[in-house]
């Protein structure tokens, strides 16, 4: 009788709105090349210890369904923020996830997620290595924050950064249509934490049509709060209606962050990250008093990375790359590796799909360049726009129904 060949797959941090193309990419992959089942953790390794998880075949019936898939936003097999052990501290839980995965013939694992992914992939493959377990681990790309190490970029940054530059002109137009006789600054908070390539993305507004933000801070510069106020003023000398986009994570020279100063940040995750917001609400207030104008705060939030609407149709190509890139990786042996998007020209714009060692991405962050940030500290360059402007194009429109868009749902 021949041996089974399961692969099993899970998805991990904060969702995108292509995430699920990349599910839909190891899904279609691993049936092509012959694996007998594929199954979906539920909420990730989280709920993988708990021995949830799911036949995907019993939810992916036709090619329509894998089309329905890529254009679903958030995690279609449930998300989780959970961080193993180091497998000195609780080789209990190492030994349970093995036997798990042994009891249902899993010869690849696959996990998509982010940076805190990538170190349950590593966490995993070390062991298997030293146990002599036979499985392969593979990690597929995602994040909008677009801070994994050795990848161009991440899916799901690129429709996150065409929401958010959509959004910001859209937020212009509006606050521009009041500003008749009326002084007013819009502040928008953008995520990103210690990353500022989402908050940059803002930087694309700029069209004929749109002079863009007046002023862009990302996290990567040291927010001087006087100098903030100082060169909000001498704008106002100039015109009315001023719309400025700063990061959730920007920190002052003492290493608080903004948000902090209105008592914000105290809930940690299991990560040690802390949660960021409130940061535009209170430079919005501190302005309101220090100026004597009418302010406005715009927190973009979760919005960020589930509109879906506004994907972008490189993003959903390249996120089902990574996908069925991490399959094939793993059906040719590798194991403790990630897959990543190698840009392979600017014009016209190519990428495909590399992999690299996860030990060197796993806990390390990418940021925004300085050379990509004006002088000042408080706008993008061009060399920024060239970057970003090729991973926003096109478009994937969702299937409507009754005027809304269709989601494939878990049945259970």
């Amino acid at each position: 009788m021949a041996q089974k060949r399961n692969i099993i797959v899970g998805q991990s941090g904060g969702p995108t709105s292509v995430i699920n193309s990349s599910l839909a990419g190891v899904y279609k992959t691993a049936k092509e090349r012959g694996f007998d089942k594929v199954y979906g953790m539920l909420h990730g390794v989280q709920g993988l210890l708990d021995e949830k998880y799911v036949d995907l075949s019993t939810q992916i019936h036709t090619n329509m369904d894998i089309e329905v898939l890529k254009r679903t936003p958030s995690a279609f097999l449930g998300s989780c923020r959970y961080k193993l052990p180091e497998i000195h501290e609780n080789p209990e839980i190492y030994e349970k996830i093995f036997q798990i995965l042994d009891n249902l013939d899993i010869e690849a694992f696959i996990y998509i997620g982010g940076n805190d992914s990538m170190d349950t992939i590593k966490k995993l493959s070390d062991y298997a290595i030293v146990k002599g377990h036979s499985q392969k681990f593979l990690g597929v790309p995602k994040t909008i924050d677009n801070d994994l190490a050795l990848t161009d970029h991440t899916p799901g940054y690129g429709s996150a950064a065409k929401y958010i530059a959509t959004s910001t002109k859209e937020i212009i137009r509006d606050a521009l249509g009041l500003s008749y006789n009326k002084e007013n600054i819009t502040i928008m908070e953008i995520m990103g934490r210690n990353a500022g390539w989402l908050t940059a993305a803002t930087a694309l507004a700029k069209t004929e049509e749109c002079e863009g933000p007046d002023l862009i801070y990302l996290p990567e510069i040291t927010f001087d709060i006087d100098k903030f106020l100082t060169t909000v003023q001498n704008i106002m000398k100039k015109k009315q209606n001023v719309v400025i986009a700063v990061s959730e994570g920007i920190k002052l020279a003492d290493g608080r962050y903004v948000c902090e100063l209105s008592g914000g940040a105290d809930y940690v995750d299991a990560f040690g990250h802390k949660q960021l917001q409130g940061t535009a609400t209170y430079l919005a207030n501190f302005l309101g008093s220090q100026i004597g104008c009418k302010t406005r705060a715009v927190e973009f939030s979760t919005l960020q990375r589930c509109a879906s609407h506004m994907a972008s149709r490189t993003d959903i190509n390249e996120a089902f790359m990574v996908g069925g890139a991490a399959v094939k990786a793993a059906d040719e042996g590798d194991t403790g590796k990630m897959v990543v998007i190698d840009r392979v020209s600017d014009d016209p714009y190519q990428s495909s799909a590399g992999i690299y060692d996860v030990h060197r991405i796993a806990n390390n962050e990418k940021l925004v360049p300085r050379e990509w940030v004006n002088k000042d500290g408080n706008n993008m360059t061009e060399d920024f726009i060239n970057y970003v402007k090729p991973l926003i194009q096109g478009d994937f429109q969702p299937f409507m129904v009754n005027g809304l868009p269709e989601h494939l749902v878990l049945n259970m």
